[in-house]
């Protein structure tokens, strides 16, 4: 499954991102956008080794109330999947 994820993930663009909120509704700024981007790219190896200790609310300041509590959502929904 990891590989499968990596995989993804080094080929994944901003626009990915662009697509992902719009579909999902939500608002971004582009400084939002650059962060997400910046943050999977340079982190996504440490989380995917232990997706349980992954916390978002230290990053709460780059996200709108309504941006972190959708990602924080969706983070809660998929780390047992990631923990397989």
């Amino acid at each position: 499954m990891n590989n499968i994820i990596e995989n993804f993930i080094i080929n994944l663009r901003k626009d990915d991102i662009i697509k992902f909120a719009s579909k999902n509704h939500l608002k971004t700024t582009d400084k939002e956008i650059d962060f997400v981007y910046s943050f999977i790219k340079s982190n996504y190896k440490q989380v995917l080794k232990n997706p349980n200790n992954f916390d978002l609310a230290p990053y709460k300041n780059n996200f709108s109330n309504e941006n972190y509590v959708f990602l924080n959502n969706l983070i809660s929904k998929y780390k047992r999947f990631l923990s397989i």
